[in-house]
């Protein structure tokens, strides 16, 4: 036995600093694509729950309560929980190419049906399991982009990749436009047709990702070297030479395994081996996934309640939301990796909690109509969007190579569940009343929860910028 893990043979190689001392080339680009599209997927799925709930309630055969909106959004974030658990095991076990097929496929089927349901429970059974289809995505698709990008690149590479989810909300929202108006479609079919968007992009990455190989570091911790060398070596044919400065590469020990991690082994390495970190990627993916759902899943229902935007325009005021929050981590992503993580982590989350909290004052005040608060958000998260797609940076290169999915799993999972699955119940709650005060208080919580955050990174955060994933959190295995 090595570290809790059955040892067979003993493997060295340099496979790990041949990776990361590549340039960008096309094969960067593609795994970028074909993999990141989970978050596109993903924020498809999430505005689209807001965008449609107009056209829910209104639907002659759903007819959904706000309380039912927000019911149906939580079954999705619970999916998701339950997902990234159960395939983030399987992608520590099986390998990460695998499973970003299996639960890419898990997610066309589940979103193909929610545009067939019946009544509201047909309708929170099919969000339940087309979350889990992008909660397992977010385990694989997190695993293998950090074991495919060059360590110099990978904090910009992550923050650019998180940000994509507003491009699937940027497309829910010029779809929404389209398709619930009913001067184009009766209000009972453009809701149903618009779950078809994320199946058709999904169909054409399915094909893209054969081209994705999988993570040579995964192979070479089973054991399997030759493998390992052999798709390192395909890369470095598609990359310019790298700069030669005359040192050998340094090299990996580690003993072959079977099998992947289970919980008990996860919990020891994250509450025994690297506690502080483990409650730093806690604080980090609650307060974000808090602030993100209770705001912008309720967003739709606040422009209808309060400013009387009907619900085949609230599309319209979904883009400047998407294109902050896209915008923010292109802008910001490189400080990550040059600034480093701990200045760029703290600074965006406590930034974000004192531009929510002026977002907040204005909406109680009415002091703007529905453009200018949904301008003044979009401030907010052009930050925010950064703060947020570093928590996932953050759990996702923080822990060792033998636990990196299920570590994940775990930190979605309980961070989505701590912070995520109440808020769009509770705001859905809120809203019931009518009045502004219940919903500011709501949002002056969560700009709280991002300032305490911002707090305990720069108590416990980790100098993880330009270091291999090695170096960061050395492997279980290592001798």
């Amino acid at each position: 036995m090595a570290n809790g893990f059955a040892a067979t043979e003993i493997v060295e190689s340099d496979v790990p600093a041949r990776l990361d001392r590549l340039p960008w080339c096309r094969f960067h680009s593609l795994v970028i694509v074909a993999l990141g599209i989970t978050w596109v997927l993903d924020g498809l799925e999430v505005t689209l729950a807001g965008a449609i709930s107009g056209a829910l309630k209104a639907s002659p055969r759903l007819a959904l309560t706000d309380a039912q909106v927000g019911l149906s959004v939580s079954a999705y974030l619970a999916g998701a929980v339950g997902g990234a658990f159960l395939f983030g095991w399987l992608t520590d076990r099986l390998g990460r190419k695998r499973l970003f097929n299996v639960t890419l496929g898990v997610y066309l089927v589940a979103t193909a049906l929610t545009a067939c349901s019946v009544d509201v429970w047909t309708f929170a059974l099919f969000r339940l399991l087309t979350g889990a289809g992008i909660g397992g995505e977010y385990t694989a698709i997190n695993s293998a982009i950090q074991e495919l990008i060059p360590a110099r690149y990978r904090g910009r590479t992550d923050l650019i990749v998180n940000g994509s989810f507003w491009v699937g909300a940027a497309l829910a929202g010029l779809g929404a436009i389209v398709l619930l108006d009913p001067r184009v479609l009766p209000v009972d079919v453009g809701w149903r047709l618009a779950f078809g968007i994320g199946a058709v992009l999904g169909l054409g990455i399915l094909y893209l990702r054969r081209f994705v190989p999988e993570s040579p570091r995964w192979l070479l911790l089973h054991g399997r070297v030759n493998e390992a060398q052999q798709v390192v070596a395909a890369i470095e044919a598609q990359a310019p030479p790298p700069a030669a400065d005359g040192a050998p590469l340094p090299r990996i020990r580690l003993h072959a395994r079977r099998g992947g991690a289970n919980l008990l082994e996860v919990a020891r390495t994250l509450f025994r081996l690297y506690p502080r970190r483990a409650a730093l990627g806690l604080c980090l993916m609650t307060a974000q996934a808090f602030f993100y759902n209770a705001i912008f899943f309720s967003y739709a229902q606040v422009l209808g309640r309060y400013y009387d935007v009907p619900s085949d325009h609230v599309g319209w005021y979904l883009l400047p939301f998407a294109l902050g929050n896209w915008l923010g981590p292109i802008a910001l992503g490189h400080w990550f990796d040059t600034r480093g993580r701990r200045v760029m982590i703290a600074g965006t989350y406590a930034a974000t909690g004192v531009l929510a909290t002026l977002a907040a004052l204005t909406f109680h005040a009415g002091a703007f109509d529905a453009a200018g608060q949904t301008l003044a958000w979009s401030g907010v998260f052009f930050v925010a969007s950064a703060a947020a797609s570093s928590a996932y940076l953050t759990v996702s290169e923080s822990f060792p190579l033998e636990v990196r999915a299920l570590a994940i799993a775990v930190f979605y999972a309980f961070g989505t569940a701590l912070g995520g699955v109440a808020a769009p119940w509770l705001f859905g709650e809120l809203l019931g009343g009518g009045e502004r005060w219940p919903i500011t208080l709501g949002y002056l919580f969560g700009a709280a929860l991002m300032i305490a955050a911002a707090g305990v990174e720069w108590w416990l955060g980790v100098a993880a910028e330009r270091k291999s994933l090695e170096e960061v959190a050395r492997p279980l295995s290592a001798l």
